[in-house]
């Protein structure tokens, strides 16, 4: 039987926007494709290029508010609430709120930067 895995230290991925990303499990912090595991933080302001995910991405919200754009239906995201993007959406990130949003993101497969597909804005 597998032993059970404490993550004590999940990996930090580096960003340049300003949001903060604690991969639990995954490609980045233990080399697992099958599945990817982050605590979020996006401070005010904050967005993403479109993308086109290889991957079905589950949101669980935590705090403050978060803006999604799928396939051109806008969604806006409260604590509490969550979402699943199915891959292949073209799908865009925002926090354009003036308080910071905390959440959970679950992709299957996991989350790399090849399989994310950003568009240029």
């Amino acid at each position: 039987m597998p032993r059970p895995l404490h993550q004590t230290s999940p990996f930090v991925v580096p960003t340049d926007d300003g949001k903060l990303i604690h991969e639990h499990f995954g490609a980045a912090s233990l080399g697992e494709s099958d599945l990817s595991v982050a605590r979020m933080v996006a401070p005010p302001g904050w967005s993403e290029p479109p993308q086109r995910p290889e991957f079905d991405e589950y949101t669980l919200m935590v705090s403050g508010r978060k803006r999604v754009d799928v396939d051109g239906v806008v969604i806006e995201l409260a604590a509490g609430e969550s979402l699943l993007i199915a891959k292949g959406s073209l799908v865009r990130y925002a926090n354009p709120y003036e308080e910071p949003t905390e959440y959970w993101s679950v992709c299957l497969p996991a989350f790399t930067p090849a399989r994310v597909h950003r568009e240029e804005d």
